[in-house]
């Protein structure tokens, strides 16, 4: 299993169902229903995606920022994976155009197939859902990640898989939009890491010396893990190593393995039958002392509450529809 594999398992992400748009210039279309990490793929015509504006930026070092629109063109896939609320507007007027919400929208539409006007631009809508939110690779990733129909060839049979699915799926059709999705996104990751010139996440996993380290740090969280013991797994310096991890990944080394192992606390905690020491010591603490010390410095709370507010939460959530 590599790390990419890996931490897409640790997420927890869950596709929801997908729609087609189609769209009559001008259009002006909102995504903001709350939890929901938008995936938009244009099948025709084209169209700006841009990002709502927002007080302050998470401090991941992303470098997004207030964003300038992103144009997409037919065979173009975006994705928000940082649930960021965005409009989806003609390039020419879609400034002044009404906006409609997409969610309201597909509330009130029976089937998968929503119109706004004409069909000059046709855009196949979804979302996802990650099991945990606070995961810190979240923050290491980009507000957009946009792929290029031009640039993957790999894309184009998805597209039209879904397009299929949406207009004539039978028994099952919504779980092998699923199961599809996944598969893209993944694609997606790949192919965005491969081509990432900003600090980040998927920076360091396309550096061969750091994903060796962030591979055995996912990989075994209970091992004490020094900052000279990963450079020597990296197969760097100590200080070649600590600067490279800063500057690809944004942030420290031992900062980030910190985040990896209270947010796999936290995952932990949600089992009621897991002991605070039996987490302790799986995220690397000899002491559950010492790991409950952490953690509340980390959360702001104890493992026992932190417990008993997650568990009690997942008995009474339900989730949104797409939007």
């Amino acid at each position: 299993m590599d790390l990419l594999d890996t931490v897409m398992r640790e997420l927890r992400f869950e596709s929801a169902a997908y729609r087609w748009l189609e769209l009559g210039t001008p259009f002006q279309v909102g995504f903001d229903q709350p939890g929901l990490r938008g995936v938009h793929i244009v099948a025709r015509g084209e169209c700006e995606l841009a990002l709502e504006p927002r007080g302050e930026d998470s401090g991941s070092g992303s470098g997004d920022g207030d964003a300038e629109p992103v144009r997409l063109a037919t065979g173009d896939l975006v994705i928000l994976p940082r649930g960021d609320s965005h409009v989806l507007r003609s390039p020419d007027g879609g400034r002044r155009a009404a906006r409609v919400s997409g969610f309201e929208l597909a509330m009130r539409t029976p089937g998968n197939r929503l119109h706004i006007g004409g069909a000059d631009t046709v855009v196949v809508c979804g979302a996802f859902l990650i099991g945990e939110p606070d995961h810190p690779v979240l923050y290491g990733l980009p507000r957009v990640i946009h792929v290029p129909g031009h640039a993957a060839a790999w894309l184009a049979p998805f597209v039209e898989v879904l397009r299929a699915e949406a207009f004539a799926g039978g028994r099952g059709s919504e779980l092998v939009m699923a199961r599809l999705s996944d598969a893209m996104l993944v694609r997606a990751l790949r192919h965005h890491s491969d081509t990432v010139d900003r600090p980040g996440w998927l920076a360091g996993l396309a550096d061969p010396c750091l994903t060796r380290a962030l591979d055995a740090m996912h990989g075994d969280l209970a091992h004490p893990w020094t900052v000279a013991a990963l450079a020597r797994t990296a197969g760097l310096s100590r200080a070649a190593f600590s600067a490279r991890f800063t500057a690809q990944v944004g942030r420290p080394v031992m900062r980030y393995l910190l985040a990896v192992r209270m947010q796999r606390a936290r995952t932990l905690l949600r089992d009621r039958r897991a002991t605070v020491a039996a987490v302790a010591a799986q995220v690397g603490y000899q002491s559950d002392l010492a790991f409950a010390a952490a953690f509340k410095r980390e959360t702001g709370t104890s493992p026992g509450a932190y417990r008993t507010a997650a568990t009690r939460r997942e008995d009474t959530t339900v989730y949104p529809g797409p939007g």
